[in-house]
């Protein structure tokens, strides 16, 4: 692992990843266990991402924990998933602050139980003076609906004339998205094989560079995620511009 992550150049590092972290339920019945017992074990990927990003100088992750889809899977895998949410957060408060870690979130977390709402924003306020990587979890997170809700916040300012329509332009939308203090995603991985974006981030990825892996989300290590960006630094990000036109700005 220490050798995948010495050949990582400094000079580009992703500044913000999105993780969707895929393949619990699958791993768990590979094992013919029950699809908890997944989401469980999922939770050590998630330590050695967030260890992994803070120790070569990602800025910000992201990660898609629970979207607005997830409340029609079955009850007791919601209430199990919340539960594990809340006993999750208790026991990573301590190494969030070890690794100068600010924790924030995304979604309609007024639909999260109570119980949930309030250790989300015990952990919160306890990390915010922290000066190192950004953590989002999304919680209770839907891309369009986002953007629903931006339309309709922008609407009613240009109804109550506080906002004229010629006036609203990227800027004006990123304001009102979840991820305001966010910098667009740089890189967004997808584990378990699945190739497609299942509603996350997608005004946030619009540039984006996309890396799926075969690998469970449970079986995700720092090295997977080293793997990820060595591949992100293989690539030439021209944001529309030809690779002529790059190689003149940086002559």
């Amino acid at each position: 692992m220490e050798k995948i992550k010495t050949q990582i150049q400094k000079g580009n590092i992703p500044k913000h990843i999105a993780i969707i972290m895929d393949g619990n339920g699958r791993w768990a019945k590979q094992k013919g266990k029950p699809r908890i017992f997944g989401h469980k074990n999922g939770v050590t990927s998630v330590r050695e991402s967030i260890e992994g990003c803070a120790e070569i100088g990602v800025e910000y992750l992201t990660l898609y924990a629970f979207s607005t889809e997830n409340w029609n899977r079955p009850k007791l895998e919601v209430k199990t998933l919340m539960s594990l949410l809340v006993t999750s957060l208790k026991k990573e408060l301590k190494n969030l602050q070890k690794n100068n870690i600010i924790l924030n979130t995304i979604g309609n977390i007024d639909l999260l139980p109570k119980n949930a709402q309030k250790e989300l924003f015990e952990v919160i306020k306890q990390t915010e003076k922290n000066t190192g990587l950004t953590l989002t979890l999304a919680l209770s997170y839907g891309s369009r609906e986002e953007i629903v809700n931006v339309i309709k916040n922008i609407s009613e300012k240009v109804v109550n004339n506080n906002l004229k329509i010629e006036e609203i332009d990227e800027k004006i939308i990123n304001n009102h998205l979840y991820t305001f203090s966010l910098p667009d995603v740089d890189l967004m991985i997808r584990t378990s094989g699945e190739q497609r974006i299942s509603n996350f981030l997608l005004w946030q990825m619009a540039y984006a560079e996309l890396y799926f892996t075969n690998t469970f989300w449970p079986d995700f290590r720092k090295k997977n995620l080293f793997n990820a960006i060595l591949d992100y630094q293989q690539r030439e990000r021209r944001f529309g511009k030809t690779s002529e036109q790059l190689e003149t700005i940086h002559e």
